[in-house]
């Protein structure tokens, strides 16, 4: 990418997180705000409704912000990108802040629009925490398999990346019952924060950071070496290479 006239690293970064932000906000206000309507409306959506929902606002957030931040809009994408050495440590922690604060925000906006209807969709899990953790962990590790794919690997047809990355997230959702299908800490961390409700919190942390960091590495290795690829230390997001400076 051409970098403009008189632009500086620290304004395109302060662009991305506003952008990560936005992104998980909207993720949040979709997202949890279909299981609040679901619950207000007597399950009128049901879980093909919700898990519609998640793929859906997925689809629209990478369209309208993967050009400019790489539409991570989860802390163990970021993660797991780097990992891969697909994105620089130096905008870890500032992404996952930013990633964080934007599912804050969205979460109390729905909190303040609808109350506390259906914990603010907290994930809670419904199944014992070894279990818990074992289906975010799979859950994760599907969806950050595909990521890696349409991110970094140039055999994949450009253009994929949003209904893939949508999809991935739309299956898993249909099991929402079991955790919440949360794979996204900063996804869990907002209603959480809005709700009060933390039972078995640390899941949503633990289990999509390791699952999604495993399946990078799996991915890594599995394409082989021959494979063409975008190159190491070239920063990448949901639809491929993006401008870091």
């Amino acid at each position: 990418m051409t970098k403009a006239t008189g632009e500086t690293s620290g304004a395109t970064l302060a662009r991305r997180l506003v952008a990560e932000a936005f992104g998980t906000a909207v993720l949040v206000i979709v997202g949890a705000g279909s299981i609040m309507t679901d619950a207000l409306s007597s399950h009128a959506l049901g879980t093909v409704g919700i898990a519609l929902s998640f793929m859906l606002v997925i689809l629209a957030v990478i369209i309208g912000t993967g050009h400019i931040s790489g539409a991570h809009i989860n802390p163990a994408v970021t993660i797991g990108l780097w990992s891969m050495h697909r994105f620089p440590g130096r905008d870890v922690a500032p992404y996952v802040a930013s990633q964080c604060a934007g599912a804050v925000v969205g979460a109390f906006l729905l909190k303040w629009t609808l109350g506390d209807i259906a914990w603010v969709g907290a994930t809670v899990p419904n199944v014992s925490n070894g279990a818990a953790f074992v289906v975010e962990f799979v859950f994760s590790f599907m969806l950050m398999f595909v990521v890696a794919a349409v991110a970094t690997d140039e055999r994949v047809p450009g253009g994929i990346g949003p209904l893939a990355i949508g999809g991935t997230v739309g299956f898993c959702a249909l099991q929402g019952w079991l955790t919440g299908a949360s794979m996204n800490p900063a996804r869990s961390l907002g209603p959480a924060l809005a709700s009060g409700v933390w039972t078995a919190h640390w899941i949503y942390w633990c289990a999509p950071i390791t699952g999604m960091s495993a399946a990078a590495q799996l991915y890594d290795w599995l394409r082989g070496e021959n494979a063409t690829v975008v190159p190491r230390g070239v920063a990448v997001g949901a639809e491929g290479p993006i401008d870091v400076r």
